[in-house]
């Protein structure tokens, strides 16, 4: 019996840094970036994860329309927009 929580101590140790050193940053960036994506309005200036710059011009729950250039619109998802133009990203890219 005592071998076996002995054995399981190392276990429950290599889990619990695994949390705090991946997980837990992980939820934390992706709560700030929802966060950014839910307060997105009309008139901001976006820069898209595909690198196209527009101002949003309508606003859904889902999607938002950006101006890419004089009465040029298109309609993306919430999730495409990376930032604010001009800005750093909202969160910074981790080194891969």
């Amino acid at each position: 019996m005592n071998s076996a929580v002995t054995q399981l101590i190392p276990f429950a140790l290599i889990l619990g840094i695994f949390y705090f050193l991946i997980l837990l940053p992980m939820k934390r960036r992706q709560k700030k970036i929802q966060e950014f994506q839910e307060n997105l309005k009309v008139g901001d200036k976006v820069v898209t994860t595909g690198g196209i710059y527009g101002k949003v011009t309508r606003v859904t729950d889902k999607t938002l329309q950006v101006e890419i250039a004089d009465r040029v619109r298109i309609e993306i998802s919430r999730a495409a927009v990376a930032g604010y133009q001009g800005q750093d990203p909202v969160v910074a890219e981790s080194g891969r």
